[in-house]
């Protein structure tokens, strides 16, 4: 299918009426942690181009702009720079300006400053110490000297006319700018990353204490704007239809809307037969009983089994998996439709780093887009999208999860992936593996959650591998199967270290699961990072 036959969803969030911080992302790696500082604060936030319009930017109640880092130059042909018409709209309403890194040479630029390819690059942790007898609002309560890291390889040699020095490092004679007349700061440094320790107490007399933007952005009051303006959207009378997994972000979200429309929300599960072990009976428990979700599940397991019969490859099971998922999915919505009557909207639980990525600056050569497609849904089913998490970071969905009064052992369930165990059995997916696989990795979250591990930790998991090993077990000798456990420290997952379980917990895991897993006799424990290694073995 072509990009134009999914169903679509908008760059923006489209919240006018919120006051809002809005972060001009330069192509940053840092960028979306700009933001997670500042929702932190209770203050909300969006994330925008660096190349974004004034008509787009206009509309909305911008109480502060922050300007991100970048891997560009100010000074080279095709760097990216904010529009004149931007500029003009943050004179005219006075909005104040932070610049970090990039942003701060962009500052510079823009006013007159110099900026300059520095002779000694600057990576890493740096202490940056305040100018003697310099006072600044940005700086208010930290020490003279503290720790920050630097991240730049160009740096500014003469600052705007205005503008003054307020601090710098033995390498950076101007890592602290301001001019308080235009309400500008800039900082060579980024407070935004955890090596960064104060970092968070410079932003936060930036939004809060400089720009004056009120900490107001709580979850209980997000849910109740959401079924308020779904109510009216959808109608006294109209249906909403989407696919529950079971996982936070589609429990989160199906909560919400039942609370909108009630038993008006169908909600559907589809059980591929490569879950975890119990979880559609789990999953139909807890979404029916507990949160009163008006679900069904639909049992395809030997439909999904039948096709991955000899299939390998890892692509080639996610495209099966995906696309016969489709199917059962359009299969069940034409059954409720012919129940209902008609059915005109599908919940999507989008979360905010999607629409990050869909409308960040990517380069000059790189085109931006303006929409993804969403679950691979076609447009063909004709349906308007509702996505009540897609302003929200994964921390804030377990927040409003339990702002809904959702059980905490849900709301912090770690992520599993959409084709399932399909991707955690290495080699050909059978009955008899995914059975073996699912008793294996019942055991050692049971194991993690009994030790006081499991919410230390980002995602756990077992992989069965495509390797027999000889063991000995009585008297006799056997040859089983392999498999390894893989437990991560991660907070966004981009990145992520092996959780380094104690080897107590490990012994345990290993003796339980050799012992009562009939058909594996030898478990490992991944200690690859992310990067060079991903979360996911396949």
């Amino acid at each position: 299918m072509g990009d134009e036959e999914y169903l679509k969803q908008s760059a923006q969030l489209g919240q006018m009426d919120r006051p809002q911080v809005a972060i001009l992302d330069f192509g940053s790696q840092y960028s979306h942690l700009i933001a997670r500082r500042v929702r932190e604060m209770h203050v909300y936030c969006e994330l925008y181009s660096c190349l974004v319009s004034v008509d787009e930017l206009a509309p909305h109640k911008i109480t502060a702009i922050i300007l991100s880092g970048g891997p560009n130059s100010v000074y080279e042909e095709g760097a990216p720079h904010v529009s004149p018409e931007v500029w003009k709209l943050i004179e005219e309403r006075s909005i104040p300006v932070l610049g970090i890194c990039y942003g701060l040479q962009e500052l510079a630029h823009t006013f007159g400053g110099e900026v300059q390819s520095g002779l000694k690059h600057e990576y890493g942790k740096a202490m940056v110490s305040v100018l003697e007898g310099t006072k600044s609002q940005l700086l208010e309560g930290l020490p003279s000297e503290f720790q920050m890291w630097m991240s730049h390889g160009d740096k500014l040699t003469k600052a705007p006319a205005g503008f003054k020095p307020v601090a710098r490092t033995d390498n950076a004679e101007f890592v602290t700018i301001e001019n308080v007349e235009k309400r500008m700061w800039g900082l060579q440094c980024h407070p935004e990353v955890t090596h960064s320790p104060l970092g968070k107490d410079i932003l936060h007399n930036f939004v809060v204490k400089i720009a004056g933007a009120t900490p107001n952005w709580v979850m209980n009051d997000y849910a109740n704007e959401f079924i308020e303006d779904v109510r009216k959207k959808v109608g006294p009378e109209g249906h909403v239809i989407g696919a529950v997994s079971g996982g936070v972000d589609s429990t989160v979200a199906a909560v919400l809307m039942t609370k909108a429309i009630g038993d008006r929300f169908h909600a559907v599960m589809v059980d591929n037969g490569c879950l975890r072990k119990d979880e559609a009976k789990n999953c139909l428990k807890r979404m029916r009983e507990d949160c009163k979700v008006n679900l069904r599940c639909v049992d395809a397991s030997e439909r999904f089994l039948s096709l991955l019969k000899g299939v390998t490859d890892p692509e080639q099971k996610r495209k099966i998996i995906g696309k016969t998922f489709i199917e059962v999915f359009q299969e069940e919505a034409a059954k409720i439709e012919r129940d209902i009557g008609t059915c005109d909207y599908l919940l999507q639980g989008t979360l905010y780093p999607d629409v990050i990525e869909s409308i960040s600056y990517k380069g000059p050569s790189a085109t931006i887009k303006t929409h993804h497609n969403v679950g691979g849904l076609p447009a063909t089913m004709k349906l308007k999208l509702i996505e009540p998490l897609r302003e929200l970071f994964k921390d804030e969905v377990r927040e409003l999860g339990m702002a809904l009064g959702i059980d905490e052992a849900s709301v912090w369930r770690h992520p599993f992936p959409g084709p399932g165990l399909a991707i955690r059995i290495l080699g050909e997916v059978t009955a008899e593996r995914v059975e073996i696989l699912q008793q294996a990795d019942a055991i050692v979250i049971e194991e993690l959650h009994k030790s006081g591990h499991y919410r230390k930790i980002g995602q756990a998991f077992v992989v069965l591998l495509p390797v027999k090993t000889v063991g000995v077990m009585g008297d006799g000798r056997t040859y089983e199967n392999c498999a390894s456990v893989r437990c991560v420290e991660t907070t966004d997952y981009m990145t992520a270290d092996f959780y380094h379980l104690p080897y107590e917990v490990m012994g345990t895991m290993s003796n339980r699961v050799i012992n009562e897993v009939r058909g594996i006799n030898r478990l490992c424990y991944d200690i690859s990072s992310k990067p060079p290694a991903t979360i996911e073995w396949e």
